[in-house]
């Protein structure tokens, strides 16, 4: 079995969540069918491996039976699921590693009540690499999380578990988080749409409040542009970020024409993959031809702000290593930690002298950036640097320079925007000679995400995509 896909003629169907919750306020489907529905699905993608853990008993007793039309919140009684690094009351958070006690957590983190308050029915928590550190979901001695599309290749990292399960059509939507491309990295392999908010839309992140730079922004996975639209409406609902320019809930492509710089070289100057390339110059040529004016630019990637955020990154593991049960929880073992964990807080050590000077870049590096693209609305590249990759070629265990190299070529093009909080997606727009998908990525400045959901409708018109592998298999067999 090459793919996999869970989408059947049941009370969800291949709709999207806006839809399910349609069809819920009208009474065409009742939430336990839906929540019923979801539970099989999620059951028959497990050969993904990108369950953590469920709580399907707890969601079949909530369920929102008081669903009613023009009442309640937005996604009520939608399933949905959570990365399994924020805690739910009752389930253990392991953040994808073995060092860390499975001791139920007490209460949810003030995210998943949000999630909760939109009506969200959720049904577990989903799989990620230790720490989301790498941009596959996979580890030294369990197995990884499989791609829907194609069984032998990665669904990335580290949101790989969501991703798995909502190109699958076991959920329509999942929570994500991104600290380097989390969200777009895995939205992009499993062709999905995924958005990371600007720095400061949502409230901080248990994980990123003691941050030297915040570089963690939470969001979901989607099928759909309007499911993205329509959840980060009703999460604005909730919170209205002060410094911020309001959201609200967009509906369609914008009518005003942008200005939109695209390349594909990465901070090295090499072109990325040739069908990544491919695919850029493609969605340039659409964008143009639908009246925007496009131009390529210079890259404004650099080998020193590489380097930089790779120093910052190890960092992170560094203090994971060493300071574990101070940084994370009580019981931490940081003798389980994985080989990548550990190489990344040595790479730290050994360059620890440069820490500061590169801290100091990259506090600068919004003003740097937003200098050399201020000529543009939008920017557009590759989300990655080539095709989802084959699963091992990005494992834990790997010589830490074999790692590094690939990953350095593979992740080049998400985290500038993580360091410069500002506002990008991913758009499934293209495939890869293999059938791979390709993700296509438009950032914009801090506050632009109505600016990006505007181009993202307009395209998803333009350049329809395959709602799932199901729908791509059938495409193909009935092309002439």
């Amino acid at each position: 079995m090459n793919t996999l896909s869970v989408i059947t003629d049941d009370a969800i169907g291949s709709e999207d969540a806006t839809a399910i919750a349609a069809a819920l306020r009208s009474g065409q489907v009742s939430p336990a069918e839906v929540t019923q529905a979801a539970i099989a699905r999620i059951r028959a993608a497990a050969p993904l491996q990108a369950l953590s853990a469920e709580c399907f008993d707890q969601a079949l007793a909530s369920r929102a039976d008081g669903v009613a039309a023009n009442a309640g919140p937005a996604f009520a009684g939608v399933p949905a699921l959570i990365k399994d690094n924020l805690d739910m009351a009752g389930l253990a958070s392991r953040h994808g590693s073995r060092a860390l006690p499975a001791r139920p957590a007490d209460q949810d983190a003030p995210l998943v009540t949000q999630f909760r308050a939109l009506g969200l029915n959720l049904l577990g928590k989903t799989r990620l690499p230790e720490f989301g550190l790498t941009a596959t979901t996979e580890f030294s001695c369990a197995p990884p999380v499989r791609n829907p599309w194609q069984m032998q290749h990665s669904a990335g990292g580290s949101s790989g578990g969501s991703a798995a399960l909502v190109a699958a059509g076991a959920v329509p939507i999942a929570h994500a988080n991104d600290g380097g491309g989390s969200i777009r990295i895995p939205a992009a392999c499993c062709g999905l749409v995924g958005l990371k908010p600007s720095r400061g839309r949502w409230p901080v992140n248990p994980m990123a409040r003691a941050l030297p730079i915040n570089i963690v922004a939470d969001g979901i996975l989607s099928r759909s542009v309007r499911d993205t639209a329509h959840f980060l409406a009703a999460m604005e609902g909730l919170y209205r970020a002060p410094a911020l320019p309001p959201i609200g809930l967009i509906e369609g492509p914008g009518r005003t024409r942008l200005r939109i710089g695209f390349f594909s070289r990465l901070p090295d100057g090499e072109a990325a993959h040739p069908d990544c390339v491919v695919a850029v110059e493609k969605v340039a040529g659409v964008c143009a031809a639908l009246g925007h004016h496009v131009e390529e630019m210079a890259s404004p990637l650099t080998v020193q702000r590489a380097d930089d955020f790779l120093l910052y990154w190890s960092f992170l593991a560094a203090a994971l290593a060493w300071a574990g049960p101070l940084t994370v929880a009580r019981g931490f073992e940081a003798r389980a930690l994985e080989p990548l964990t550990w190489q990344l807080a040595r790479h730290f050590r050994s360059n620890a002298g440069g820490f500061p000077a590169a801290l100091w870049r990259q506090k600068r590096a919004y003003g740097d950036y937003r200098r050399l693209t201020r000529s543009y609305d939008l920017l557009l590249s590759p989300t990655l640097g080539q095709p989802p990759m084959k699963l091992g070629l990005l494992q834990p265990d790997l010589p830490f320079a074999l790692a590094m190299q690939r990953l350095r070529r593979y992740a080049a093009f998400t985290p500038a925007d993580n360091v410069c909080g500002t506002p990008a997606i991913s758009l499934p727009l293209a495939r890869s000679a293999a059938g791979l998908p390709i993700g296509i990525h438009f950032s914009a400045d801090r506050g632009q995400e109505a600016r990006l959901l505007e181009i993202a409708y307009e395209l998803e018109a333009a350049m329809p995509w395959p709602q799932s592998p199901a729908a791509q298999s059938e495409l193909e067999r009935t092309a002439p």
